[in-house]
């Protein structure tokens, strides 16, 4: 499952350079993730680190992109040259 940044996102900065996979930018009004970068940091770390970082907690799992562990592990391998 992707990650998502809703409104009450600050423009704090925090969060972008976090993201191992390069899933997150600066959208026209708020930050936002790329759903097919975003891997929940599977592969990278044991949480996701945007929602480690995130000072208003704006950053939840979508409920229109479920994915497994393996999925999201299956995509790590992919973004990663290692599949």
């Amino acid at each position: 499952m992707a990650l998502i940044i809703h409104e009450e996102c600050i423009n704090c900065d925090v969060c972008e350079p976090e993201c191992p996979n390069g899933a997150i930018s600066q959208g026209e009004d708020i930050y936002v993730i790329n759903p097919a970068l975003c891997t929940e940091c599977v592969g990278h770390h044991g949480t996701p680190q945007c929602l480690e970082v995130c000072p208003v907690e704006c950053i939840t799992k979508d409920p229109d992109r479920v994915e497994d562990q393996e999925t999201l592990y299956q995509k790590y391998l992919k973004l990663t040259q290692q599949a």
